[in-house]
């Protein structure tokens, strides 16, 4: 799990294990869709080629017969920012396409809560509701407390 969301998986599994301690919590990585895996792959590797490009002295637009646009020229006078930013501007686009940010609970097999669906994270009284709900529908259906 990404680190950030890492921390606040634990803080919320805290959370319900302390208000519901028969309940299982599990938390694993959400992958994002494979497009976005495609692309961030795609940038990785541009951003790899751009750096030896930089490196090297190389001007790709010689070979394409297209004139040299000017930060391309900045690129080479200033080697080692323009290494540097190609670097850091990939990886932020790169980390963006991968992280899903994803915050899912299932109650015994059942979604629910998404973050992919809802665009946030439910605050603690909100979960214990929905648990609560949950917990006591499961009851009446004569099922069991299993998983969040």
């Amino acid at each position: 799990m990404h680190y950030g969301y890492q921390k606040a998986f634990e803080q919320y599994a805290g959370f319900i294990k302390d208000k519901f301690p028969d309940v299982q919590v599990e938390g694993e990585n959400f992958p994002p869709p494979t497009w976005k895996m495609g692309l961030a792959r795609l940038i990785g590797v541009v951003k790899l080629v751009l750096i030896m490009l930089v490196v090297a002295g190389g001007n790709p637009f010689q070979f394409l017969n297209q004139p040299t646009p000017q930060w391309w020229n900045w690129l080479q006078e200033n080697k080692i920012y323009g290494c540097m930013m190609v670097f850091f501007v990939c990886n932020f686009f790169e980390t963006n396409l991968i992280s899903t940010g994803a915050f899912e609970i299932q109650f015994n097999d059942v979604p629910v809560w998404s973050k992919l669906e809802t665009g946030r994270i439910p605050n603690p009284p909100e979960l214990v509701q929905i648990i609560e709900n949950q917990i006591r529908w499961s009851t009446h259906a004569g099922g069991s407390m299993s998983g969040v």
